[in-house]
């Protein structure tokens, strides 16, 4: 009897064990009260009207930062935005933020603490997100909101997103349907934006599969949306591998059309409004409402290693490509559905399209070589016509997490770049930008007159370059345009010693003839006697990079210069007003003087640059 007490008590202990683990993992560790940290709103905010800037000069409005988050989930790592009904909407890593498209300021926001945003999606007036618990992949939700207000609508717990962009974190959904897929990604199901609840089914065709990952394997719109298949024909184990498009009504989940693409690898697909474009590697495609192809650009390198940017406006596709066998980019307008090309033009690396108002917002990664700002072209759909105006921050493209994104509505230009800091993860910076003032000079310098930039052959005076060891050195201009505007004045000046162009047999960019004639302050040739302690300057150039309205400009593109660098430290000996040491070693440095941005890249030797760029602040905080 005795023994059976025993077995009994530790029956009843191990079934409390049990049920303790099962109550403290279903209400402690998988609570929502403490994961979650989830603000709704009650304020009414105002949709905006379909309408950017006007040409000319951009101020920034507001600005925020969102910082990089590497989560377990290797590639799923940026930052995505989307401008609708008055409100930004920022999805990464960490949840979703929502802020007031004019303002700037907080409306509603969701987080899970231990788990990872790898995927969201919206539509009509419904935002669904999807999170996996770090560390543990098979843990996922699904969470849908009123995409005004933030309020919980529906969890769904156990479902899996069809075809999750990296570059974007979007899956598609349309008609207040969400499309899923099963976990061997053979079947798409619809489900429920309103109640969460599966509401059709659609097996892919036989032998296909989608895309489990990819850059932009799928898109959507309200009603359509578009995936990329990876299919092997007539279904066999051993058939060849070709990827096709399959594009469905999400209201229904019926199969509007399938077409097959032209390699293996996973498509980029974009949608417009009644255009899709797919790029697979081969060609960049177009296709109508109903699926016929009306355009095609052939090419392994059409799109490089990203979708090529597009728009739609007033019937006509503009879209951007790199032409097979050409160096740069040309944007082509293309009339709907005929195909017709109705004008073409060459055009800088455009890193992003919006349209809005009738017009084509580009945005460029520099508003020329050597210059710091990015730039925005206005662009007329229907000739070709072009306005430049300089972007109020810097970019450098490559940098890896945020794509470069641009929209505009309500009179304003919103914009998103990556950024290097805040280091070592990085982040994605987000502006929004208005009409600034027009000032009185070209709106293609921001409205700062020609006369006001400086030469750069004239920051080092004779002295400066004795003290550097620079006896027999010669300067060599180089110019600058800013769209048809030229800048009159050197805006970089390389040092080389005497001899060495007429050996390489070189002219520098923008040089003219007669340049080597002695200026004020500033010889082409040096000849003192005179000769300092220490070794030359070697590899020296100064180059103003821009000159901004103001002060507080410049110091704004001053810092979204170094914010884009992987290594960058604060200068607090160099005399200008802001200085930065870039790279790794003390060989370049950039400085603010006044309303001037000014680079000074020295080769050798260690600590030049910053010699150098002392006696530049010194003479443009004391010009001749």
């Amino acid at each position: 009897m005795g023994r059976v007490r025993v077995a009994l008590g530790l029956a009843s202990a191990t079934v409390a064990v049990v049920l303790c683990v099962v109550l403290v993992d279903q209400y402690v560790l998988r609570a929502e009260w403490w994961q979650v940290r989830h603000t709704v709103t009650g304020e009414p905010v105002t949709p905006q009207r379909e309408v950017g800037p006007p040409p000319g000069p951009l101020a920034v409005s507001w600005e925020r930062t969102t910082r990089m988050r590497h989560g377990a989930v290797g590639g799923y790592d940026g930052v995505a935005y989307q401008v609708a009904q008055g409100q930004v909407v920022t999805a990464s890593g960490h949840g979703l933020e929502v802020r007031d498209a004019r303002t700037g300021g907080d409306r509603w926001s969701y987080r899970r603490s231990g788990w990872t945003l790898l995927g969201w999606t919206s539509t009509r007036s419904r935002i669904v997100a999807y999170f996996e618990r770090n560390g543990d992949r098979s843990d996922r939700v699904l969470v849908a909101f009123d995409a005004l207000s933030g309020g919980l609508l529906w969890r769904r717990e156990g479902e899996s997103p069809a075809a999750v962009s990296r570059t974007t974190l979007r899956w598609p959904a349309g008609s207040d349907i969400v499309l899923t897929t099963d976990g061997g990604h053979r079947t798409l199901f619809g489900v429920s934006a309103v109640t969460g609840n599966r509401m059709w089914r659609r097996a892919l065709p036989r032998g296909c599969r989608l895309f489990e990952g990819g850059a932009h394997p799928s898109d959507g719109r309200e009603d359509l949306a578009a995936f990329g298949m990876d299919c092997r024909e007539g279904g066999r184990r051993d058939g060849r591998r070709r990827s096709r498009l399959l594009a469905v009504d999400p209201a229904k989940g019926t199969v509007r059309w399938d077409e097959r693409l032209g390699s293996k690898e996973s498509p980029e697909v974009a949608m417009l409004d009644g255009v899709t474009l797919v790029s697979d590697g081969t060609a960049l495609r177009a296709f109508g409402e109903d699926g016929d192809q009306f355009g095609v650009w052939k090419g392994d390198g059409v799109c490089g290693d990203l979708m090529c940017p597009g728009v739609l406006t007033t019937g006509r596709l503009v879209v951007v490509y790199h032409p097979e066998g050409a160096d740069g980019a040309r944007m082509e307008a293309v009339d709907v559905p005929s195909g017709r090309v109705e004008w073409s033009r060459d055009v800088p690396p455009y890193a992003a399209l919006a349209q809005a108002g009738g017009h084509v917002f580009a945005l460029r990664p520099r508003l020329s070589e050597g210059l710091l700002p990015a730039g925005v072209d206005i662009v007329e759909p229907g000739d070709g016509r072009t306005t430049t105006a300089p972007a109020p921050f810097s970019m450098d493209p490559d940098l890896p997490g945020a794509r470069p994104w641009l929209a505009a509505a309500g009179g304003m230009l919103y914009a998103a770049v990556p950024q290097a800091a805040p280091r070592p993860d990085g982040a994605a910076r987000l502006l929004a930008l208005r009409g600034g003032p027009t000032g009185t000079g070209p709106a293609e310098l921001g409205g700062v007159p020609v006369a006001a930039w400086p030469d750069a052959c004239s920051l080092l005076t004779e002295t400066d370059l004795v003290a550097a060891r620079m006896d027999g050195y010669k300067a060599v201009p180089s110019r600058a345009s800013a769209g048809p505007v030229r800048l009159p004045r050197p805006v970089s000046c390389t040092y080389e010693p005497r001899g060495e162009r007429g050996e390489r047999g070189e002219r520098r960019s923008g040089e003219d003839d007669g340049e080597e004639s002695p200026k004020p302050g500033q010889p082409s040739v040096l000849k003192s006697s005179a000769r300092p302690a220490g070794p030359a300057v070697r590899g020296l150039t100064v180059s103003v990079r821009w000159v901004a309205e103001t002060g507080e400009a410049a110091s704004r593109m001053l810092d979204a210069l170094q914010a884009t660098q992987a290594q960058a430290r604060r200068r607090r000996d160099i005399g200008g007003d802001e200085a930065y040491e870039i790279g790794p070693t003390a060989g370049m440095i950039a400085l603010r003087v006044g309303r001037y941005v000014v680079v000074v890249e020295a080769n050798r030797p260690p600590g030049a640059a910053a010699r150098i760029a002392r006696s530049v602040a010194y003479r443009l905080h004391h010009p001749a």
